[in-house]
């Protein structure tokens, strides 16, 4: 199993929980756990895509190509109008 924490009011409002989990039958990565357990997550691809919430496994920043495996806690938290991958300005 893993522990999926959701932090913030609007990310906890799109999934309609703060902390659930899910068991994977092998290792993946963050995009394809939230991908194979859409009823549950879904509510987070549209965060993903906009690049608004901040990935974290095990205590460690991360990304949706991070690796994921049963015993793991990925956190999710919201951020809003910010990017640090260069693929948006923040707005003045």
């Amino acid at each position: 199993m893993v522990t999926i924490l959701v932090l913030g009011n609007t990310l906890r409002d799109a999934v309609g929980e703060s902390e659930l989990e899910v068991g994977l039958t092998e290792p993946t990565t963050v995009k394809k756990m939230i991908e194979a357990n859409l009823d549950r997550l879904g509510g987070l691809r549209r965060f993903l895509i906009d690049r608004e919430t901040l990935i974290t496994v095990n205590k460690r920043i991360g990304s949706e190509d991070s690796p994921v495996k049963n015993g793991d806690v990925v956190k999710f938290s919201f951020q809003s109008r910010t990017s640090y991958d260069g693929t948006r300005d923040i707005p003045t």
